[in-house]
């Protein structure tokens, strides 16, 4: 009787996160503000020590009871009963899989939108400035490109980067970073093109063993920004610009060049960029091009339909959404007065500090966020629209990198 009620309780809870209108106010005042930072904390100081994921022993155990299940059920009751009763198991783990996904992480993607936190314009977002944030970048890569690959990524200079980011977005507890680590899943990465994964679980950062120097430190910046609780991708890609743009050469350079991908120059790249940046953007194709394209095609269909199940209504397509954030926001100042009366969920002494203007870095100043009363959803809405219209925003991307869109780039690049 006992064990039928904690089941039910598990059922029960596992309904209501899937189905039950959970206002993100809520979310955003009592788990990604409240309950979450203390358990990242734990849970990421717990398994930084460890040099190996500890989220493949974690996978690998779990394969290793469900095939141990499959097999005890079937000689024991027959391939009938025995089908019954193991799925009947795996319901049972499925339900509580899916209720510890929500307590460790997953309720962070029914948080308020980063963009109803930020002041933005949303006649910032034209063809004109997207196209001069394209040049501006690509000047950039042509700028840093020697110094990039002098030495690879400073995992201090890029977490101290990364701590700044956050304090510009008002986060005031502080975030521990997560050791990158490498993963039995790397084969998997490759063939599907997946540059990096945050374990829900334990809170690791997990990345691709087939990144580039210059790539880790976009990619690790954008894990941590999960980490942080930003889980909606266009999010942690903008944190993860942020963080890199205030950090050493090689994560500027990262930086760069994941964004060349979502906001390409107005001119050809053969004329916009170097070949540094070119030999580069066509090692990330090359290495595209050796994926396996039915297991990318899965994977891409199968994210896409994980990130709707958990409210990202644009699924995969969330990714490229960060040149709307770049484009649209301001540089850091805190948010003047009491918080408005439609946003329950802001509270004292969680609210965003002033970042004064000479902690950030050369042109983040001309691109940073903002906090005010001025920002709402209509207004986004709009600016997406606009950027749709202009095709910035309409190519789908199959995991972490631009990886369809650099194919092309390495292309045009050997042309």
């Amino acid at each position: 009787m006992t064990r039928r009620v904690a089941w039910g309780a598990v059922y029960a809870l596992g309904l209501a996160g899937a189905l039950a209108p959970i206002p993100p106010w809520t979310v955003e005042r009592w788990y990604s503000q409240g309950i979450y930072p203390s358990l990242q904390r734990i849970l990421t100081t717990a398994t930084n020590p460890v040099p190996f994921a500890v989220f493949d022993v974690l996978w690998m155990a779990a394969a290793a009871a469900s095939a141990t299940a499959g097999y005890r059920c079937i000689r024991t009751r027959g391939w009938r009963a025995g089908s019954l009763r193991l799925a009947v198991i795996a319901a049972h783990a499925t339900a509580l899989v899916y209720v510890t996904f929500l307590a460790t992480w997953g309720l962070n993607y029914r948080r308020v939108a980063l963009i109803e936190k930020l002041a933005f314009s949303p006649e910032r977002v034209t063809r004109a400035a997207a196209g001069r944030l394209g040049e501006v970048n690509a000047a950039t890569l042509n700028t840093l490109y020697a110094r990039a690959h002098v030495s690879p990524e400073s995992l201090p200079s890029l977490a101290a980067g990364f701590q700044d980011a956050l304090r510009s977005l008002g986060v005031t507890r502080p975030v521990v970073p997560g050791r990158p680590k490498p993963t039995l899943l790397g084969g998997y990465f490759h063939e599907t093109s997946v540059a990096g994964m945050t374990d829900p679980f334990l809170l690791e950062t997990l990345i691709a063993p087939d990144l580039l120097d210059v790539e880790r430190p976009y990619v690790i910046a954008h894990e941590w920004a999960h980490l942080a609780g930003y889980a909606d991708e266009s999010e942690a890609n903008f944190v993860a610009w942020l963080a890199c743009r205030r950090g050493d050469p090689a994560a500027q350079y990262s930086a760069a060049l994941a964004l060349i991908g979502y906001a390409p120059p107005l001119r050809p790249l053969t004329q916009a960029l170097d070949s540094g940046p070119r030999i580069d953007l066509y090692a990330i194709g090359y290495r595209y091009s050796r994926t396996n394209e039915t297991l990318r095609f899965a994977a891409r269909q199968g994210y896409d339909k994980y990130l709707k199940a958990n409210r990202v209504e644009r699924g995969v397509e969330s990714y490229d959404a960060v040149v709307q954030l770049i484009l649209i926001v301001e540089r850091p100042r805190v948010r003047s007065g009491d918080p408005p009366a439609a946003r329950p969920g802001w509270r004292s002494g969680i609210r965003p500090r002033a970042i004064s203007a000479s902690r950030t870095r050369g042109s983040d100043r001309a691109a940073d966020p903002s906090f005010s009363d001025g920002a709402s959803r209509g207004h986004y809405e709009a600016s997406r629209d606009r950027l749709a219209q202009m095709r910035i925003s309409d190519t789908s991307c199959s995991s972490l990198g631009e990886a369809e869109i650099l194919t092309r780039l390495g292309a045009w690049c050997a042309s």
